[in-house]
């Protein structure tokens, strides 16, 4: 199981979780971005892809020329993208809006007071946008979520290899704002109310929240995981399991949103 950072954590609970009650069919995890998982399918390196992201209709298309079979798509589970910002900045709540003219190419906001936060509240005024690098599904997510389709990043953004890192860089930085899952939340840090447009009631990241049809947290996605073709032997059989109780009960304990309460 190879493939998206956002779902690392959940992955190796799993797998750890699993190996204990299977000790025949031991599971092995890496990380590396959706974009690792998706290229690892591709070349049959993995038999099950994370990604926090759509397959492309390219990636679609190697899928199955390689492999000889479509992939197919296994929702299991949700999760809340989270806005972290540092513990100390006075800010609440951001609307879609204001954050694409943070992070949008041609956006005009580059300094805090524009989002109502006080001069020198954070010691430097302009804003630390922190993002993850341009092979992760969370960027890409982002990009398509907030900037809108076909508006791309502002130069000037800090990339960060994994969705941990992005929160422990925010959590040092009181100019920094940045993106990831809300399942690496820390004390360092706070995590922002979010609306659609300004002036709406903004929404935490919250199970609650992100678990609601409509008017719920407006950038909530699925957790994904593609194997080439359905899936059949020790990979069926542990993504079964995920789906089951015990599976979805592990992405509970970690912040995630389950796809099935088992209730």
């Amino acid at each position: 199981m190879v493939g998206s950072d956002t779902m690392v954590n959940v992955a190796q609970a799993w797998a750890e979780k699993y190996n204990t009650q299977h000790p025949e069919g031991m599971v092995q995890v890496a990380g590396g971005g959706s974009g690792v998982g998706i290229a690892k399918l591709i070349d049959g390196t993995c038999d099950l892809a994370n990604s926090s992201r759509k397959l492309e209709p390219e990636e679609i298309e190697r899928v199955q020329a390689k492999r000889g079979a479509a992939p197919v798509e296994h929702v299991v589970g949700f999760d809340a993208l989270a806005v972290y910002v540092h513990k100390d900045n006075p800010l609440d709540a951001i609307s879609l809006e204001e954050l694409a003219e943070i992070y949008g190419k041609g956006g005009k906001t580059d300094k805090w007071s524009q989002v109502g936060v006080a001069r020198q509240a954070l010691g430097s005024e302009e804003i630390t946008r922190v993002s993850r690098q341009n092979s992760s599904g969370t960027f890409a997510y982002f990009r398509e979520a907030v900037l809108g389709r076909g508006r791309d990043y502002k130069p000037g953004m800090i990339s960060c290899s994994g969705s941990k890192d992005v929160v422990d860089l925010v959590a040092k930085t009181p100019s920094a704002i940045g993106y990831s899952g809300m399942g690496y939340a820390t004390a360092g840090v706070k995590m922002l109310r979010l609306s659609v447009h300004k002036g709406e009631t903004a929404l935490a990241p919250t199970l609650a929240n992100a678990k609601k049809q409509q008017g719920g947290y407006p950038i909530t996605r699925p957790l994904l995981i593609y194997t080439a073709g359905e899936a059949t032997g020790p990979a069926k059989e542990f993504l079964d399991w995920i789906q089951g109780q015990e599976g979805q009960a592990v992405l509970l304990e970690l912040g995630y949103v389950p796809v099935h309460d088992h209730e």
